[in-house]
């Protein structure tokens, strides 16, 4: 088992849902206290903040009442960090991968529920300073978004166009690139602040705009257009990541608006590049950024949609599409695989091929 495995099992719950299932009553991102009587009048204004976003919990009273949604379960079941875990697992059995499942067996056998901790899942880590309000996060990420510049007759334009993503796709996705890069960092530092833009997300430890090399971004639309998550693409072919996202829980597929609840197909693949090379052929498609960030909250989203599976031509994207096709048929939600079935048919998606690459775009 890798950290990353458990970071992309806990991401893929919701802390909120947790929270209920365990009985907790959930309004508006808070709830009462789990030990009330530390609390004057018994915590009768809720005192702990759930942040479905980061999947943290906290209470501004108590200083341990706080921690990830394994956390969660460990405080409300009174169980060691292993038997929590192992319940989260029985209930979402279908997001549990197998190297997990082996590694949380052998802690049990050997009792050495340690062996599967990790840094970010320590019940006992300090809790973040909540230095500003979801609304107000919200709100600079919009700040943000708005001093950035149209792609029209800019290098992203260039690398877009190469990639056979033409303007009406742009425009419709409002995506955005950074021109001037100073002044963007600039104005934001002197607007927010940097230790706000740190926790944030835009800013990097070093307190600059982590987006320097990653000039392309691509807005996650919500059903008013607005944005509040985003993810970032480097157009020079030598930066690795060739993607920076926005810290925090992904709140929704790439171009939601195809999850209109009306009967019909949509097409589900790997990141805003190949969503862009479907729509600009016309076709209904929605992307994830990366093959495990499929999440159980957004089933409802797919009400009355059939899903055609559509992620790159690798192991990774074999692997993903086996995870996200058993999530939509646990639900209930019908599903086929892209070229299953016609592997020798001349045209069909080749060996390390993404969307875009079948389409003919560079890479």
């Amino acid at each position: 088992m890798t950290n990353e495995e458990l970071k992309q099992f806990k991401a893929a719950i919701s802390i909120t849902s947790v929270a209920q299932a365990l009985g907790v009553e959930v309004s508006h991102g808070r709830c009462r206290c789990f030990y009330p009587q530390r609390h004057v009048h018994g915590d009768r204004t809720p005192s702990v903040s759930i942040s479905e976003e980061r999947g943290y919990f906290r209470c501004w009273v108590c200083d341990d009442v706080r921690g990830d949604v394994i956390s969660l379960v460990q405080m409300l079941k009174n169980c060691s960090f292993t038997e929590a875990l192992n319940w989260l697992m029985e209930q979402y059995p279908f997001l549990a991968s197998n190297g997990l499942r082996k590694e949380v067996n052998r802690a049990v056998d050997s009792s050495e529920a340690g062996s599967v901790r990790t840094r970010e899942i320590r019940a006992d880590e300090p809790a973040e300073r909540e230095l500003v309000s979801e609304d107000d996060r919200k709100k600079i990420i919009l700040s943000f978004l708005k001093r950035l510049s149209p792609i029209d007759n800019t290098p992203a334009a260039k690398w877009l166009i190469g990639r056979r993503i033409y303007k009406p796709s742009w425009d419709k996705m409002l995506l955005r690139t950074i021109t001037d890069y100073e002044s963007v960092n600039n104005s934001l530092k002197a607007d927010f602040g940097e230790e706000v833009l740190k926790y944030v997300g835009l800013f990097n430890d070093k307190g600059h705009l982590r987006y320097y090399k990653h000039p392309l971004i691509f807005p996650y639309l919500d059903r008013e257009r607005r944005a509040f998550y985003f993810q970032a693409r480097a157009i020079d072919s030598t930066v690795l990541p060739k993607e920076l996202n926005l810290r925090g829980t992904v709140p929704f597929p790439y171009n939601m608006s195809a999850l209109d609840q009306k009967p019909g197909w949509v097409y589900l693949c790997e990141g805003a590049v190949d969503t862009l090379t479907f729509l600009n052929q016309k076709i209904e498609a929605v992307g994830i950024p990366g093959v495990r960030n499929f999440k159980t909250e957004w089933l409802p989203l797919f009400k009355n949609k059939s899903v055609v599976l559509c992620l790159d031509k690798d192991d990774a994207g074999r692997a993903g599409t086996e995870y996200i096709r058993g999530v939509l048929e646990k639900a209930g939600i019908r599903s086929v695989v892209l070229g299953e079935g016609l592997e020798n048919i001349k045209g069909v998606m080749k060996e390390g091929q993404d969307i875009n690459d079948w389409f003919g775009g560079k890479k």
